[in-house]
């Protein structure tokens, strides 16, 4: 997009688009009869709206996973993916949710329940919840997302105490039309819609007009002697209805306040008292349906931190899960079409769940985890959009800073592993999706038993991203403030050492473990940062494909049993087990496990020739980094590690040909000469020791 001015002229184009063609025409009803029997789904309930809305903006399935993937959640189309969510476990939490709606879809019992959000602080279910509401206002806007409701006009004919402020009134549920039809003329309309439906639902409508329109149906129809033609011809216009939650319209969200002031009118209405003079007390038309129930009719009801909320206050949602009705004080029942979905932490549902008198609240809920992200990297992927969505300064985010973050994020989610073959840094990794044929890792049982271990599930403890969110911008802004223009891990884990005490949501008993597992983290960082600069130094392309290539020769000859020609002789001989075990080391490939891992790089050099394509080592990941580390441990004696720490110890072209080789791996120039240094550091530390 450009920086053009834009005229006021493109501006109101622009918005014209966004508005329903339809939006301020006024329809006959038998225009909407006509309507649905051509476009039946125009009168399928909340559930069934909202399950075709995750459909509607596009599925993909996930194999692996066994999850479809809602493009909404994972790519944000509206709004350029800036509010996309990344984990496995998430777009699992995410499915499940779709797959209670479209049950209660299909009338299989969750239509009848609260869809219950339960997850740590900062694990993103607010903003799921945020992001569905916000989508639901978009579908209403679309042909295929459309729905109507109906409005009164001309009252003041026919009802002699009519205010005439009131002569033309909504209907204060915004119903559907269709419920303007007695219910066994309805029922003939409903058959000959599902005969025509191609769903996998059908649709389905047994409601009774609220009080107020069912007041206004009784005395036009008295006064019509019951003409229900006459009645929809002369005093009902279709209107179509977008749903909007700043207009309290189909969508509506509910916040415990104070518990003296909680009242459960915020939920069901009131009465109206500026009618009360006009139509008396027990009239149903001095009735007010602002109630948050009422508001979200047609639509979707947002619960706020649910549990939160009295025991007694919350007896309101047991009819309006289970009946689909509430019970205003002295008014009669309303029915209501709504999806109810709640959010909860844990320590609000424990206390909750432990409690007998909540037993039939309890019941009438439908648990969804949602809990943090177990993969480190795209737990990254969560920082890195924090990033493109603000005002960043100009930092440079040097390679690794987002990932060990993420990583040390994960590490205090997930459970240590019961098998001691198995380090908690190797589950990580595993759950992160690195793990090759020849590891001995089972990530699915890793997961069993991590669930089986957690108090609730995994991942429903530990630091939140909200948490590390925020150190990553207190390093950016104190990069900022020293007049650096990248952003490093070793500044993001200092950042971590020193806020960790600091956080009121980190508890006093877990800080020792967190510390523990940050350690864990500075180590992981200084094998990739060794990696890197190793890479950087020793990187010779024809020498990684002459050591491939002979690599390759000596494994296919130990594989069929065969000799190889030795290059200098000429001779055959038998493959050099010593030299195919000093790259296999690099990989801590064990004895026991080199013909497995040998087979397996055979198998993809057998693979890549059968569809023409010629072997390079640089093309099989766990085989480039054994032969580069292969090469390190052969030039590494000719390199001076202690040089790279301080700058006037080093010839300034050799030092400004690694930083511009560690420039082309992502790093700034600053950045590099802070990873030579540091990994320079650490191999001289190391050299020592050895």
């Amino acid at each position: 997009m450009t920086g053009a001015m834009k005229t006021l002229e493109e501006l109101s184009d622009r918005y014209k688009e966004t508005v329903p063609s339809d939006l301020r025409e006024a329809k006959p009803f038998d225009w909407y009869l006509a309507e649905i029997h051509e476009h039946p789904r125009i009168a399928r309930n909340a559930h069934q709206r909202v399950a075709d809305m995750f459909d509607h903006y596009g599925t993909r399935y996930d194999e692996d996973a066994g999850v479809v993937d809602y493009l909404m959640a994972s790519e944000d189309p509206l709004h350029d993916g800036e509010n996309a969510f990344y984990g496995r476990e998430v777009h699992e939490s995410i499915h499940e949710f779709v797959n209670k709606v479209k049950s209660g879809a299909r009338g299989l019992g969750p239509e009848k329940r609260i869809k219950l959000l339960l997850g740590p602080v900062g694990s993103g279910k607010s903003h799921f919840d945020w992001l569905v509401r916000r989508y639901f206002e978009d579908f209403t806007r679309t042909d295929e997302g459309r729905l109507y409701t109906f409005r009164w006009t001309n009252l003041c004919d026919v009802i002699p105490d009519q205010d005439p402020a009131d002569d033309t009134v909504r209907s204060p549920m915004n119903q559907d039309p269709i419920v303007l039809l007695p219910q066994p003329q309805r029922d003939e309309v409903i058959d000959a819609l599902n005969d025509a439906l191609d769903a996998p639902y059908t649709i389905r409508n047994e409601q009774s007009l609220d009080p107020a329109s069912g007041f206004y149906m009784n005395e036009l129809l008295a006064a019509y002697d019951d003409d229900l033609r006459a009645v929809l011809d002369d005093h009902v216009e279709v209107v179509r209805l977008v749903a909007d939650e700043n207009r309290r319209r189909c969508v509506e969200t509910f916040e415990p306040k104070d518990k003296k002031n909680q009242d459960e009118t915020e939920l069901t209405g009131d009465v109206n008292y500026s009618k009360l003079a006009v139509y008396g007390e027990n009239d149903p038309r001095s009735f007010d349906y602002a109630g948050a129930f009422c508001n979200a009719n047609r639509g979707i009801f947002s619960g706020e931190e649910l549990l939160k909320l009295q025991r007694e206050f919350l007896y309101d949602f047991l009819h309006a899960s289970q009946e689909q009705t509430i019970k205003p004080r002295n008014n009669p029942r309303i029915d209501i079409d709504e999806v109810i979905v709640g959010r909860t932490n844990m320590p609000e549902y424990r206390d909750k769940k432990g409690d007998e008198k909540m037993e039939a609240f309890n019941d009438r809920t439908k648990r969804i985890d949602y809990p943090y992200v177990l993969e480190y990297e795209q737990e990254a992927e969560i920082y890195r959009k924090m990033l493109r969505n603000a005002d960043v300064p100009d930092m440079h985010i040097e390679p690794h800073a987002m990932e060990m973050a993420g990583l040390f994020g994960v590490l205090t989610r997930i459970e240590e592993p019961s098998d001691g073959a198995v380090t908690l840094v190797q589950k990580a990794k595993a759950y992160n999706g690195e793990i090759d044929e020849t590891d001995d890792v089972d990530e699915r049982k890793l997961r069993e038993d991590g669930d089986s271990v957690a108090n609730i599930a995994e991942g429903m403890e530990g630091v939140s991203a909200r948490f590390i969110g925020d150190e990553i911008a207190e390093a950016i802004m104190d990069a900022t403030h020293r007049g650096r223009e990248y952003l490093s891990p070793l500044s993001v884990f200092t950042h971590f050492e020193e806020n960790l005490q600091n956080h009121g949501s980190i508890h006093e008993e877990n800080l020792e473990r967190y510390e523990r597992y940050l350690e864990l983290v500075r180590e992981e960082y200084r094998e990739r940062a060794i990696e890197d600069v190793r890479h950087a130094l020793a990187y010779d392309v024809e020498e990684i494909r002459r050591q491939g290539e002979k690599y390759m020769d000596h494994v296919m000859a130990y594989i069929d049993d065969a000799t190889v020609e030795d290059d200098l002789t000429g001779r055959e001989q038998e493959p050099d087990e010593t030299f195919l075990r000093s790259v296999e080391e690099k990989l801590d490939i064990p004895g026991d496990r080199k013909d497995d891992f040998r087979q397996e790089v055979a198998n993809w050099v057998s693979r890549r020739a059968r569809e023409g394509v010629s072997f390079d080592p640089q093309d099989n990941d766990r085989l480039r980094r054994a032969l580069e580390r292969k090469l390190w441990e052969d030039k590494k004696h000719n390199i001076n590690f202690s040089a790279l720490v301080s700058a006037g110890e080093l010839d300034d072209d050799e030092r400004s040909a690694w930083v511009d080789a560690l420039h082309e791996q992502g790093y700034s120039r600053e950045g590099a000469r802070e990873v030579l240094e540091f990994a320079g550091a650490e191999v001289a530390k190391s050299e020592l020791e050895d």
